[in-house]
């Protein structure tokens, strides 16, 4: 017989009684570790075309080629590098902890051509498959994953193993969203994250998906955790996150018009453009493309009663990746200095402002996740 996984089943409720404390999540990254996502869509966690990793490039693949003794061919692979700090321990590129309120981001100094790959990498052995990814608009998406971590540890897990896995599940998925932007030579990483929690039924006869708050910490914490990736060591990590300088300036505010299909953000417009474009990941909207220069985010969105979602189909589908057959719109975020601060308007495919219903939801939206990040 095969039993049901679900965070509230019998078996469940037992297992959770004996089992001894459970981890929560630490300082960012913190001794305690508290982050063990393991994906709930099967597949290939990687997908990096061919000719960015080649093989044949690393000498670990290449056989000796006219040397006679190990001593020979060692000098021979010593004098390739004239820095010695090149083959071991190589130095990575600097990675700079930026703040803005509740928002952190990184600062790479990596062209974002070779950031790229190396980002979906990380994903992958964070336990992440890649949903999507648009090297055009610089972003990569993950599947939803279960954070294995909130399933409570103790010596009755450890006795099990595999067994408890199968019967226990924590009842939350994450799903993480990695934008790159190109700023004086730099790269900037931003990462932001869906969060959904199983929860019962009124009538306490079923369980439902619901949507969970954004958990800023935890965008800190993958942070932190890429920062290591990418070379930077683990306490050193973990501290600059913590102790990321706030940026000078008054705290942003927002303001949606009323009865109008407009957002004014009280910031100059590369704060706005930073924090609107942080917004319309956590809003989860597809980006096509966006245009610095002129202020506009290229975005397809499926128009729904509240704006909220641009999937329709049911939890099912938003958790497992299944597509909806109504075609999404073509629009733009469009971004404007206006005196002190930034206004912001959606336009339609022709570049012409809209005062509808749908542009008014999509605002609304935003200026929601804006706030968040106060």
């Amino acid at each position: 017989m095969m039993m049901k996984r679900t965070p509230f089943s019998l078996a469940s409720v037992l297992l959770f009684s004996l089992l001894a404390g459970c981890s929560t999540l630490g300082q960012l990254t913190g001794q305690t570790e508290s982050v063990e996502y393991k994906s709930t869509v099967t597949g290939d966690p990687l997908s990096i075309p061919p000719d960015l990793t080649q093989a044949s490039d690393n000498t670990h693949y290449k056989a000796p080629e006219g040397t006679a003794s190990l001593s020979a061919y060692s000098a021979s692979q010593r004098s390739q590098s004239a820095n010695p700090a090149d083959r071991v321990l190589p130095q990575t590129a600097g990675v700079q902890v930026m703040r803005d309120g509740a928002l952190r981001w990184l600062s790479v100094s990596e062209p974002a051509e070779t950031l790229y790959p190396k980002i979906i990498e990380f994903w992958g052995q964070q336990g992440f498959t890649i949903q999507s990814q648009n090297p055009k608009a610089g972003l990569i998406e993950t599947d939803w994953a279960e954070n294995r971590a909130k399933i409570p540890e103790g010596w009755l897990r450890s006795a099990l193993g595999s067994v408890l896995d199968q019967v226990f599940d924590s009842g939350e998925r994450d799903r993480f969203s990695t934008r790159l932007e190109r700023n004086n030579g730099k790269t900037e990483v931003y990462i932001s994250h869906q969060h959904m929690e199983e929860t019962p039924t009124s009538d306490g006869t079923a369980f439902k998906w619901v949507a969970g708050k954004e958990d800023p910490g935890l965008n800190a914490a993958m942070l932190a955790r890429l920062m290591v990736y990418l070379g930077t060591d683990q306490q050193k990590a973990a501290q600059e996150i913590k102790n990321a300088s706030q940026e000078a300036g008054s705290g942003t505010t927002t303001q949606l018009a009323d009865g109008q299909a407009s957002l004014t953000v009280n910031e100059s417009f590369d704060r706005a453009w930073r924090r609107v474009g942080v917004a319309i990941d956590s809003a989860r909207f597809t980006v096509e493309d966006r245009n610095r220069d002129q202020g506009d985010y290229y975005i397809r969105y499926l128009d729904t009663d509240t704006g909220e979602k641009i999937e329709q189909q049911n939890i099912f589908g938003r958790l497992f990746g299944t597509k909806n057959a109504a075609e999404p719109q073509k629009l733009r975020v469009h971004l404007a200095q206006q005196g002190a601060g930034t206004e912001v308007t959606v336009l339609n495919a022709n570049g012409q402002t809209m005062t509808d219903a749908t542009a008014r939801r999509i605002l609304t939206v935003l200026d929601k996740n804006l706030k968040t990040t106060q």
